[in-house]
């Protein structure tokens, strides 16, 4: 069953705080329902994502296929950052067995907080 911590949250913030800087992004880290990691992102340079891939949001499986170049690179990276090395996922939808740590979400912005481009 997918579970994160508090305690993991806090393990995998200074990677992820990392992350964001080298890319010059603000954002907010936050455990949802003990079973999501969501990290939100408030402000992001002009130039970084395009103003589709703003309006259509991250989708965390298929990065590789709907961003093109730094806005990939820097997704990739914070994905990565937000899985560390206690992540894993046995997941089988075939047989309708579902096991991993816990699920990773990015959101650019907020329905009632959109994101800040500077």
């Amino acid at each position: 069953m997918a579970y994160v911590s508090k305690e993991t949250k806090k393990e995998l913030a200074p990677e992820i705080k990392k992350v964001l800087a080298e890319y010059g992004v603000k954002g907010t880290i936050k455990v949802n329902n003990y079973m999501t990691l969501v990290v939100t992102l408030r402000k992001v340079p002009a130039g970084l994502f395009t103003p589709k891939e703003i309006a259509d949001g991250v989708n965390v499986y298929h990065i590789e296929r709907l961003f093109e170049g730094t806005a990939k690179k820097f997704l990739t990276k914070l994905l990565t950052a937000m899985k560390g090395d206690k992540w894993y996922d046995k997941t089988d939808a075939m047989i309708d067995y579902f096991d991993t740590a816990w699920y990773n979400d990015i959101k650019i912005g907020e329905w009632n907080k959109p994101v800040e481009v500077i």
